[in-house]
């Protein structure tokens, strides 16, 4: 197989210097500035199409970005804290054999979804 991994994220932003920072301040996603690689963790990475009418997702944004944590509970207390909106709903906790979820936005908007496998989850 040639494709062996995701190799970027590539996405418009408005202030990109200052969504960049917060990426990396609260979920510690990137590197420092003028630095461009980000070491992450092997594990599972979930590449799915939605069909255009999903309401998996806002329906005005083409991507979400799903990211793997680890301690999905004490990331969602420490971005409480500071005083980002988290996201969650039964439901996307309803097959424990995946894990457990959670969401919050960028603060230009774009959706993240925390995603705690469940092999973590115990």
């Amino acid at each position: 197989m040639p494709v062996t991994g995701i190799g970027g994220f590539f996405f418009r932003a408005q202030n990109p210097q200052e969504l960049a920072a917060w990426y990396l301040t609260h979920l510690g996603v990137g590197a420092p500035e003028g630095a461009f690689l980000w070491d992450q963790q092997a594990g599972p990475t979930v590449f799915s199409p939605f069909p255009e009418r999903s309401d998996y997702f806002e329906p005005d944004r083409r991507w979400m970005l799903n990211l793997r944590v680890d301690g999905l509970d004490d990331l969602m207390a420490s971005l409480r804290a500071a005083g980002i909106e988290v996201i969650t709903r039964p439901e996307w906790d309803s097959m424990p054999e995946i894990g457990r979820f959670a969401r919050v936005h960028d603060p230009e908007g774009n959706p993240i979804e925390l995603w705690q496998p469940a092999a973590e989850s115990a």
